[in-house]
């Protein structure tokens, strides 16, 4: 599903922010990559999204070169991939309706369609009485399950999700990462990108830690931190 082979990517000739990486995610699979602010984590992402381009190695998603991609063709590449992020990036004049409805829109997605997608949506992430508030008006707890139901409105394949519980209070953030479980669940393939060291230890699971832009561990644990 996620291939990353002898991934290295370097900004600069004396900044390195990745050397020689290998990484495989499964489908189905929900992974957790953590690691210190600077450790390479984001750099991952951007790889992902196509954002960069690897100096050296290959990275695939789905079957996809993604490094190998033609300008033309990133669009429709990054539509079939839910991506939350730590910042929301909700559209302030949008209702939480039309902000996740937005998602449906810009893929040409039929209007019967996104009237029965999006109800159904809002109403698996709690959100169903808050359809018509603008994000202003909501909590940050809120906000972030608005960014989830927007990546998840297209059914993607996988979500990735970029530090996505930086921004709201602990509590929500153990909802937000419950939430991420449950969609994971139903088969949809997780990568989830964060500094929580403690939070992630007690969900457990598959732990890859980057440090120095390489990977230091991948390890498996059960909730509450022990061994696998």
């Amino acid at each position: 599903m996620i291939d990353l082979s002898h991934v290295s990517l370097k900004y600069d000739r004396q900044t390195s922010a990745l050397d020689d990486v290998n990484l495989h995610v499964d489908k189905g699979e929900f992974v957790f990559i953590v690691g210190a602010s600077g450790a390479g984590k984001s750099s991952i992402i951007k790889l992902l999204l196509r954002e960069k381009t690897p100096t050296s190695g290959i990275v695939s998603v789905d079957g996809v070169n993604v490094g190998r991609l033609k300008q033309r063709q990133i669009p429709d590449y990054r539509r079939k991939l839910g991506v939350v992020f730590q910042d929301f990036r909700l559209i302030p004049n949008m209702t939480v309706y039309e902000n996740v409805a937005f998602s449906l829109r810009v893929t040409d997605t039929a209007v019967k369609v996104i009237r029965n997608r999006v109800p159904y949506i809002l109403n698996l992430m709690g959100l169903e009485k808050k359809a018509k508030r603008f994000p202003h008006e909501i909590s940050g707890g809120e906000q972030q399950r608005v960014a989830l139901a927007r990546a998840l409105v297209n059914d993607p394949p996988i979500i990735i999700a970029d530090e996505p519980t930086g921004n709201i209070d602990p509590e929500l953030s153990y909802e937000i990462v419950e939430l991420l479980e449950g969609i994971n669940q139903c088969g949809t393939t997780i990568l989830m990108v964060t500094h929580e060291h403690e939070m992630v230890r007690r969900f457990g699971g598959r732990i890859v830690t980057i440090d120095k832009g390489t990977v230091a561990r991948d390890e498996r644990l059960r909730k509450d931190g022990d061994p696998a």
